[in-house]
């Protein structure tokens, strides 16, 4: 039998589906034995690079402005869901887990078309429409922060599935090997600043402002973005400490490095933060309900994280330079992330998969 995933979008769906994955497969899965559905975007490339099959669907969400594309979206919903129900019945399909994106609709229409059981995990404190709309018709639905459930109140919070690097991650005996590798070479603090897979603009200038300012007794390293790679490469050429990444995708690593990170609060920042037990200040982006802002919630709550709005540009590099120089308080930040959940969620989403497919 064969197991269907769909995931599409942003990294908040996509990674935690590649984690569910491979947690089977270290069951004893093959990889021939999953289908991922998806669209266009990163899951197109991450997704094969990953050794699996993947379906292409043609569909995208709903457009915010007046456009055309909406009026022909039930039409393409129709469709990939039909793509989608055609490949369960060739590949044997017998559970379908969604993960979110513009994909989740037409997989929980097919799999309800093909009567296999569904399987739904949303990633943000706020569920996106789809997920919304098709909770009803899961067999299963989880959460990754508890706030979802005021929209899915069938749901149970389990975290946001991590891959298994971050089950191994040991700052202590990472660290060295962690600067190393990024190119740190001046002994004292490191602040890790990371947009995203995209990089985030508001972040990116608030690094350079802080990474030019007089003074300044750290080492930045920027995740910046792959769009944004050259501009900061070279506006950082002759600053020392300035340290300019397009992208990295070997996140503990990044973790291991950082005694402060500041950085969005998507759903998979939130849980890899957590999880490592990083510090960090949370510029949520200003959109979506304060979904971001919720996600970080918990760990806020907790002491561990500090969130500001993306507008307080000055209190965001305050802060910065408080707890950056704070290391009795950035200790105690650490602590207070310890128990994360999100480290058993891969395993729970998989253990409930093996289950429906042996029931």
């Amino acid at each position: 039998m064969t197991i269907g995933i769909a995931a599409a979008g942003s990294g908040g769906h996509v990674y935690p589906a590649l984690a569910v994955a491979e947690e089977l497969v270290d069951r004893g899965i093959s990889r021939d034995r999953f289908v991922f559905f998806g669209g266009d975007r990163m899951e197109a490339s991450v997704v094969p690079e990953a050794g699996f099959p993947f379906v292409a669907v043609d569909i995208h969400g709903i457009r915010r402005s007046i456009s055309f594309d909406n009026v022909r979206l039930p039409m393409k919903i129709r469709s990939a869901r039909t793509v989608i129900a055609d490949a369960i019945e060739a590949n044997g399909i017998a559970v379908m887990v969604v993960f979110g994106g513009y994909v989740a609709g037409p997989a929980a229409l097919a799999a309800k078309r093909s009567k296999i059981p569904l399987i739904v995990h949303e990633a943000n404190a706020v569920p996106g429409i789809a997920n919304r709309l098709i909770a009803g018709r899961a067999d299963t639905v989880y959460t990754a922060f508890a706030p979802a459930q005021k929209k899915l109140r069938t749901a149970t919070t389990i975290g946001s599935p991590l891959r298994s690097s971050f089950e191994k991650f040991d700052r202590i005996t990472m660290r060295e090997s962690a600067r190393e590798r990024l190119g740190v070479t001046t002994p004292g603090p490191v602040l890790v600043v990371v947009g995203g897979s995209l990089g985030a603009a508001a972040l990116n200038d608030i690094a350079a402002s802080l990474a030019l300012a007089d003074g300044r007794s750290y080492t930045i390293v920027h995740v910046c973005g792959p769009t944004h790679g050259d501009r900061f490469t070279e506006e950082s050429r002759d600053v020392p400490g300035w340290i300019v990444k397009g992208f990295e995708d070997d996140m503990p690593m990044l973790y291991a490095a950082a005694d402060l990170v500041l950085a969005r609060g998507g759903a998979m920042t939130i849980a890899e933060l957590h999880a490592t037990q990083t510090p960090a200040v949370i510029v949520p982006l200003p959109a979506g309900g304060g979904y971001q802002t919720l996600n970080a919630a918990d760990a806020v709550g907790l002491g561990g994280m500090v969130a500001i709005d993306q507008n307080h540009t000055e209190e965001i590099m305050a802060t910065v330079d408080r707890l950056i120089t704070d290391a009795d308080g950035l200790t105690a930040m650490s602590a207070a992330l310890v128990d994360a959940p999100h480290l058993e969620a891969a395993r729970i989403v998989a253990d409930r998969a093996l289950e429906v497919l042996d029931g």
